[in-house]
């Protein structure tokens, strides 16, 4: 187990049965960096792999 799943968990177990919006995601994920700046590069990192997630023509991010 990644230590991340330990998040990842608390967020299904909160918030699972919540429907949101890709634009609100952003929103909130725009919130995110602008208090953690340090978190810039993965958060991008995750954007852009969630928006090319269909994406047959791309490699693994």
């Amino acid at each position: 187990m990644y230590f991340t799943d330990r998040g990842i968990e608390e967020l299904t177990s909160r918030r699972g049965e919540e429907e949101v919006t890709f634009e609100w995601l952003a929103e909130q994920l725009r919130a995110f960096v602008d208090l953690n700046p340090d978190f810039e590069v993965p958060v991008e990192r995750l954007a852009t792999w969630l928006a090319r997630l269909d994406d047959e023509d791309e490699d693994d991010v």
